[in-house]
């Protein structure tokens, strides 16, 4: 109150203009709605920070253990073609016609005890092999998903300095730069409790795109069936019936749906095991609530832009 009380007055001093009531009223409004907006802003950054690090040590870690499970495999047929090497000698070696320089006959039991040795390498091999391509998958992943934040983050930064008494409002990306289509991309909010799609509709209603809300699995899914123009669905976790897990099943089983982004958006907690059951139900990203609406919006935006980018060039998910 006091540091706008003195500009107020220094106005008043300088101009010799009293402001009047309304516009008092009005330049208050706006500060403070300055000060919540950047302190959200930041807030956000702070939080999409720190997914982006975490999926970086991931990416990191990933491709180390990729690193290492190449190396190892390359061991493994290393060992499978020095026994190749070694069967081969045994076989020539138990001639029936031996020479009198030819080597003892080694014992059958010697080769079955090679061929068991080659048959535990080959199934390690196997094993590693699967391993191998999980990982590669989770590095591929990772990586997406940092493209995903960095640019998540370049929305939210690029509203620093907004000053909005409806931070809302503000457009999340420039209509210059968006590609030029025909109908509105489609947003599908999922939640069982009709307060919290309100609040995703306050949050999520006021840009380019079309928001569809559902309050259950079974409604989502029907809602997916009569429109393909969804650019990413917000789907809660716990719902009575079908949760979001078993509706996110739903969706990846299907051709039409399974390439559509899933956020799956909880109040269970920040526990890990949560959010990598959502990753390995088909989810791209992870958002606990109370969630900050910067971030969410910076999200979405992103997922549309995506959505905008491949219809415009007929790219595929």
């Amino acid at each position: 109150m006091g540091l706008h009380r003195d500009l107020f007055r220094h106005v008043a001093e300088e101009r010799g203009t009293q402001i009047d009531p309304a516009t008092h009223d009005r330049l208050r409004g706006l500060r403070l709605a300055a000060l919540r907006t950047s302190a959200s802003i930041s807030q956000a950054v702070q939080q999409l920070e720190g997914q982006l690090k975490a999926a970086d040590q991931e990416a990191r870690r990933t491709s180390a253990r990729k690193d290492e499970l190449d190396h190892a495999l390359d061991d493994y047929h290393h060992l499978i073609a020095d026994l190749d090497l070694r069967l081969k000698r045994l076989e020539t070696d138990q001639d029936p016609v031996p020479t009198a320089e030819a080597l003892p006959i080694v014992p059958d039991e010697d080769m079955a005890k090679i061929l068991t040795e080659r048959q535990i390498l080959a199934m390690e091999v196997t094993r590693l092999s699967r391993e191998l391509e999980e990982t590669r998958q989770r590095a591929a992943f990772a990586e997406v998903r940092c493209n995903l934040l960095e640019r998540q983050l370049a929305v939210v930064e690029n509203q620093q300095g907004t000053l909005l008494p409806e931070p809302e409002l503000v457009q999340l990306v420039d209509p210059a730069t968006r590609p030029t289509l025909t109908g509105q991309p489609k947003v599908l909010l999922v939640d069982d409790q009709h307060p919290n799609l309100l609040a995703l509709e306050a949050v999520l209603g006021t840009h380019d795109h079309e928001v569809v809300s559902a309050s259950s699995g079974p409604e989502a899914l029907k809602a997916l069936l009569e429109s393909d123009d969804f650019a990413v669905i917000i789907l809660d976790i716990q719902m009575p019936e079908m949760d979001g897990y078993e509706t996110a099943a739903h969706i990846k089983r299907r051709a039409r749906t399974r390439d559509i982004p899933i956020i799956f958006l909880t109040a269970i907690g920040n526990d890990p095991e949560y959010s990598m059951r959502g990753y390995a139900a088909g989810a791209v990203d992870f958002i606990v609530k109370p969630f900050d609406p910067w971030a969410l919006r910076a999200k979405v935006a992103v997922f549309v832009e995506i959505y905008l980018e491949r219809r415009l060039y007929a790219l595929p998910r």
